[in-house]
């Protein structure tokens, strides 16, 4: 999701020269003109303003980690004690750097079809580390074969191995090793056919998101850039009924003209679902007003809270029955492996959900997500989209290090903050209301000609 550093600036003053960005004014748009113009240059199709800023990489994306390094490994594992955590970070990565491969442009279902490729640098700048910093971290593998292995046997096999390989139920890792991928010691002494490598984003690096078919909007400027399909599929097979419908748009743009009393609808394949952001505050954005649409606490409700959530409620283990709120089982998304998605620290989720961590401190100003969206062009010119990963770990007496466990575990791993800078400088430039051939031609730029 989000705009790169300049499409706020060309979109802004191209469409009719609507904002003069970066701390201009926000011209008057009662003039049709004007509103065909950005009707027009909204369009997703080759020469429109849009899809030249659409397509282009957002070079100032950025991803900020924070691990959950574990105090007290030992006594959790002897003594099922709670688990104490101390957050480090940030480590920081620019991502979406890359442009999406457009794939096709069919005239005739007015789509597009492309794939997001996937890639993530490491800022040392603006990390407190460096990759090779260390964390005690749950053994992801180990915490996975119950789930991915139920049966009784098969576990007993697999004890072997993890013994053999010195495994435990937590274990130490680099930052580079837990998000992107090491060589399991355990997985590799299995003398089986079996992936070894293990890490939360793994693979990621030379990957690519897609393939997604959205609207271009030519035929109906309402529905630009939402999605039609994603890797072919209009409904997720994750949940039943609605809940696996794919709405609205990546969340880098929506329709323009939009309202405060919108529900804007956005799809994450990181977290396998669809999304809503309502109207939470006028925002003044380097002198350009924007609407902060937010990410409502009704999102994570259980469904005595919010019955439209009733189908996301998959599993009753941490859920007690569906009546705790504030996490989402997305394991069918993810092979099978027991992950689970909340906001940072656990925000707006039941006490109970948490009860056996210590070391938290949810608030709304860190842990929340949000989206500043221009009303006039539609575009999402700042956002912060926040999550935390999460690992079920249950109790299995077949295998040791998880045997003297006496509770089912909600682990946190990490949290991250997926945000882009949209600073670049103040420009002034001509709106064209008194001379049409000058709309969008700069005046000056940090106050020079």
């Amino acid at each position: 999701m989000g705009c790169n550093r300049n499409c706020g600036l060309i979109a802004g003053a191209v469409i009719g020269a609507v904002l003069a960005v970066f701390g201009g004014i926000l011209m008057p748009v009662g003039d049709m003109l004007i509103e065909k113009t950005i009707k027009k240059e909204s369009v997703l199709e080759e020469g429109t303003i849009a899809f030249k800023n659409w397509v282009k990489a957002g070079a100032n994306v950025y991803r900020q980690f924070w691990i959950f390094d574990v105090q007290n490994p030992e006594e959790v594992a002897v003594n099922s004690s709670k688990i104490k955590v101390k957050q480090r970070g940030p480590y920081t990565y620019r991502v979406r750097y890359l442009a999406k491969d457009i794939i096709s442009q069919d005239s005739k279902t007015h789509t597009v079809s492309f794939q997001r490729p996937k890639g993530a640098i490491f800022e040392p700048s603006l990390s407190v580390g460096t990759e090779n910093d260390t964390f005690t971290v749950l053994n992801l593998a180990v915490a996975a074969t119950p789930h991915l292995y139920p049966s009784t046997f098969v576990q007993i096999i697999l004890n072997v191995f993890i013994k053999n390989s010195n495994s435990f139920m937590f274990q130490k890792r680099t930052l580079k090793e837990l998000l992107w991928g090491y060589k399991d010691p355990f997985l590799s002494s299995v003398p089986y056919s079996i992936p070894t490598t293990v890490g939360v984003f793994y693979p990621y690096n030379n990957t690519a998101d897609g393939v997604y078919k959205v609207f271009n909007g030519k035929d109906d400027i309402s529905k630009v850039a939402r999605i039609d399909t994603y890797k072919g599929k209009k409904h997720l097979s994750y949940w039943p009924s609605y809940c696996g419908m794919i709405n609205g748009t990546d969340g880098a743009t929506f329709p323009p003209f939009i309202e405060k009393n919108r529900v804007l609808q956005f799809f994450s394949a990181d977290i396998c679902r669809s999304f809503y952001a309502v109207f939470g505050a006028e925002i003044n954005l380097k002198g350009i007003p924007v609407y902060r649409f937010v990410l409502p606490s009704r999102i994570f409700a259980s469904p005595l809270q919010n019955p439209d959530n009733h189908c996301f409620c998959t599993e009753k283990i941490i859920s007690k029955g569906c009546t705790l709120y504030g996490v989402l089982d997305i394991s069918k998304c993810k092979e099978g492996k027991p992950v689970y998605i909340s906001l940072p620290h656990f925000l707006h989720a039941s006490p109970e959900i948490a009860e056996l961590i210590e070391g938290l401190s949810p608030n709304e100003e860190e842990h929340s997500t949000y989206l500043d969206v221009e009303p006039i062009t539609g575009f999402t010119l700042q956002f912060a989209q926040r999550m935390q990963i999460n690992i079920l770990v249950k109790p299995a007496k077949n295998i040791v290090a998880l045997k003297d466990l006496k509770h089912n575990y909600l682990v946190p791993i990490l949290w991250l903050n997926e945000y882009n800078n949209t600073a670049d400088g103040v420009y002034k430039v001509f709106n064209g209301k008194d001379d049409i051939s000058k709309v969008a031609r700069i005046d000056t730029y940090k106050g020079k000609k």
